[in-house]
């Protein structure tokens, strides 16, 4: 059996991983890279295999750089089938429409721009990796099952989709593969959660793999805790709408991250630490995500059920959800006293950008980092300092006070991910440390060396490896 690492090698970005045995050819993931030019350039370059010879596809969960480039996967000629969770499937029904449309307007803002400079621009610029009907069609082949189930979507290959905690309807996939007349247990974590977070539940307990996949986004780091988190939360608005009068822009992913920070919003109000707050959602992707959130209770930890209970409280904060561009633009003439939640998280696309032209610049406002930064992505460049950056063609300074919160992020830190690790009964017999940057990424694989003596590797992009 071999593995090529198609993405998320030494990067956080682009997970796609092609598993091939005697009889069977899938993927694991089939995500988005995402970051600067050379990610663009990366999505565009084609496949480093043919998609019309992978026989199905295991999707972990809905983001785009897990999932993003499945339609572009099926124009270029897969036909099989891409099982994934139900919620997942349903949040796939509006995230890949809504990734095309962006690619789409974007596209054709850059043939505009292309005839008013003479700049050479990126393919990415005027032509989008894939249509709003391309995306449609991928939907088509997309099988949802239940958790903890098995499915065999090959007459030599097993799977099981277990609780990841990450975002909603994401998983760890077991995948059991019969060769030469032995069974192998591939387990992929995905990207897993921090156990104890806000609404979902936490991550399902593996305890043995053949072979394992483990995300180290944050494998060199510890995150603050809950309590601290909603501390500088509460610090960030107060002391912007008290002492400054400007507003609060959060660059959110739409799926988690949005509703994460709906749910702690509602939480501190209901608490009293935080009062009268006007709230935008900014985002119709965001809104479609939350209301299949809502339908989902079934997913949710204890406190998230009991805390939908007050929703319809008098107490309760005043959300807006904006649907058409009229009601988005009319949010530029809020001059103070806002919330708004806009996507993208790493504010490379969508309507973030046009909220961050138009409240950068100014002091009395703040920008609320709430989420992991890839590396060349404008929120990137915002955490390391950034005195300007450039949006829309326009060179913006940067006078807004930027906040990192990092307790609120998605992915288990260091000790989450040790604590995850630590129910395995026996060291997994290859070990392949992914999702993470590469200083990261070295790093937790040399943690795992010296503390449980575990034969670790961190692959690089298309490596392969035989197991």
């Amino acid at each position: 059996m071999k593995i090529q690492f198609h993405g998320a090698a030494r990067e956080v970005t682009g997970s796609c991983y092609l598993i091939e045995t005697e009889s069977a050819r899938f993927l694991v993931d089939c995500g988005m890279f995402q970051g600067g030019r050379e990610a663009r350039d990366r999505n565009y370059a084609g496949f480093g295999f043919d998609p019309r010879k992978i026989d199905f596809v295991l999707l972990t969960h809905a983001h785009v750089d897990h999932s993003g480039m499945l339609p572009r996967l099926v124009a270029d000629g897969f036909r099989g089938s891409i099982h994934t969770t139900q919620a997942t499937a349903e949040l796939l029904a509006i995230m890949l429409p809504d990734a095309a449309h962006i690619q789409e307007k974007e596209a054709e803002w850059g043939r505009k721009e292309k005839h008013r400079n003479t700049r050479q621009p990126h393919r990415s610029e005027i032509e989008p990796l894939y249509t709003v009907d391309e995306a449609r069609a991928a939907l088509k082949q997309v099988v949802a099952e239940p958790y903890e189930t098995d499915l065999m979507p090959h007459p030599n290959v097993r799977c099981r989709f277990r609780e990841a905690g990450h975002i909603l309807g994401s998983a760890i996939i077991e995948v059991l593969v019969n060769e030469s007349g032995r069974t192998h247990k591939l387990v992929f974590s995905g990207d897993l959660g921090n156990a104890g977070q806000p609404i979902l539940k936490d991550p399902a307990i593996v305890d043995s793999a053949d072979v394992l996949l483990i995300e180290s986004t944050y494998g060199n780091r510890l995150h603050k805790t809950i309590a601290q988190t909603m501390d500088e939360l509460v610090h960030a608005i107060t002391d912007t709408f008290k002492r400054k009068g400007g507003n609060v822009i959060i660059p959110a992913f739409t799926v988690g991250r949005t509703q994460e920070i709906l749910y702690l919003l509602y939480d501190l109000t209901r608490q009293g630490r935080l009062h009268d707050l006007n709230i935008y959602v900014d985002s119709p992707m965001a809104t479609s995500a939350t209301e299949i959130t809502m339908k989902h209770i079934e997913l949710m930890d204890a406190e998230a059920r009991k805390l939908m209970q007050w929703l319809n409280d008098p107490r309760a904060p005043k959300v807006q959800f904006t649907e058409s561009v009229q009601d988005s633009m009319a949010l530029n003439d809020i001059r103070g006293g806002a919330i708004i939640i806009s996507a993208s998280g790493m504010c490379d696309a969508g309507r973030i950008k046009h909220h961050l032209r138009y409240n950068l610049n100014r002091p009395e406002c703040t920008i609320l980092i709430t989420g992991f930064q890839a590396a060349g992505t404008l929120g990137r460049r915002l955490v390391d300092g950034a005195n300007t950056v450039r949006i829309f063609g326009q060179e913006i300074p940067v006078r807004a006070e930027i906040y990192t919160i990092n307790g609120l992020s998605a992915h288990a830190d260091q000790a989450g991910l040790l604590s995850w690790l630590g129910h395995f009964k026996r060291p997994p017999g290859h070990t392949f440390i992914v999702h993470g940057e590469e200083n990261t990424a070295f790093a937790f694989a040399d943690l795992l060396r010296k503390q449980w003596q575990w034969d670790v590797v961190v692959p690089g992009y298309r490596d392969i490896y035989e197991v």
